[in-house]
């Protein structure tokens, strides 16, 4: 057996463990522990911040650049859609059923695989492997925390279930609450003035707006009305309406900026529940985007987002899996599918120039 399959069925079989443990999001204690013995066990240092951990393959040169591979340990809730029990690995016609088995517990040790086989070679960087928490809650105890003990990165690889596809840009997040005010009075005698019409202005503004600068792979910035309430009952004018917009900007924007464009457009308030969860993107002459297609690897860009929305520095998404599985009822990875990502992980980053 050579080292690739060797790593591949160690990989399997940490994911059923991983598998067999809850880890919801701010409850990955357990996982943290496993993949914090786990990397002793392969003579590598952890270290660990809440539920975030990792390590270095070997000491730090201040001279090379640091690639950083990270993917996250924690899942989403098990819905009550389970036909299996979603904490019991399974291997069914050729696909391992589990909760996180795809998203993101597939990618996450296909990367520890290829952290451990890289680092059994002199690079030309330094290499850090992260297992981060709270990534799909977007949690303030994730990846934020651990950044300032890293020191500088300047190539992130974050797996995510892409079917090994490239994602070289990923949409970014503001969630908006808006108020429309107005001035309440009896329907009957039109008193008033109508916070749901003066809201209907704004959610038309939202609806047709087009931001001058368009993404060759994100395309435009997208902004949704999702919620609205408004009104007490049926003869009186409201004085209030609330809607919410969820807005995904390109790598063109900063979440900022796309707020102060809105507040010179729309008359209502207007309150970011966040600001942090940024659209990313990488050149696409970076050194990692041309060593890809050189293998064939297709690039496109994500509308998903992903930890990379926490990261000011170069990043890319790739993994084994598929998106679609993702938060899904009786979600499963294929086995093939880890081996044949640990391989392109390792001719992806393998003497890589960053």
């Amino acid at each position: 057996m050579n080292k690739i399959e060797q790593l591949t069925e160690q990989a399997i079989e940490l994911l059923k463990k991983l598998i067999s443990i809850r880890s919801y999001s701010g409850e990955e204690d357990e996982t943290a522990a496993l993949i914090s013995n786990t990397l002793e066990e392969f003579s590598f240092i952890p270290q660990r911040k809440g539920n975030n951990v990792w390590a270095c393959a070997g000491k730090l040169d201040r001279e090379k650049p640091t690639l950083m591979l990270n993917s996250h340990h924690d899942t989403v809730k098990a819905s009550s859609k389970w036909t299996k029990d979603p904490f019991t690995p399974a291997l069914e016609n050729g696909k391992l059923f589990g909760l996180g088995s795809n998203d993101a517990g597939g990618p996450l040790v296909s990367l520890l695989a290829a952290f451990i086989y890289l680092s059994q070679q002199e690079q030309p960087y330094n290499l850090v492997f992260l297992a981060s928490a709270e990534e799909e809650t977007s949690g303030k105890n994730g990846v934020p925390i651990v950044l300032p003990e890293l020191g500088e990165i300047d190539l992130a690889i974050v797996g995510e279930p892409t079917s090994m596809e490239l994602a070289i840009a990923e949409r970014g997040l503001i969630v908006l609450d808006c108020v429309a005010h107005g001035e309440s009075g009896h329907a009957a005698r039109n008193e008033g003035k109508n916070a749901l019409y003066k809201a209907m202005k704004d959610i038309e503004w939202f609806r047709t707006f087009r931001f001058e600068e368009v993404s060759e792979v994100l395309g435009e910035i997208n902004m949704t009305v999702t919620m609205i309430e408004a009104g007490s009952q049926h003869n009186v004018v409201p004085d209030e309406c609330r809607f919410v917009v969820d807005v995904r900007p390109n790598e063109f924007y900063s979440n900022e900026e796309v707020v102060e464009i809105i507040l010179k457009h729309v008359d209502c308030e207007v309150t970011p529940r966040s600001t942090n969860l940024n659209a990313s993107g990488i050149a696409p002459d970076h050194p990692a985007v041309k060593k890809a297609q050189q293998l064939g690897i297709k690039t496109y860009g994500s509308k998903t987002m992903s930890d990379q929305v926490h990261m000011p520095f170069n990043s890319v998404k790739i993994g084994p899996g598929s998106t679609h599985r993702s938060h899904t009822a009786d979600e499963f990875i294929y086995p093939d599918e880890i081996r044949d990502g640990i391989k392109t992980y390792i001719k992806l980053l393998d003497n890589l120039k960053i």
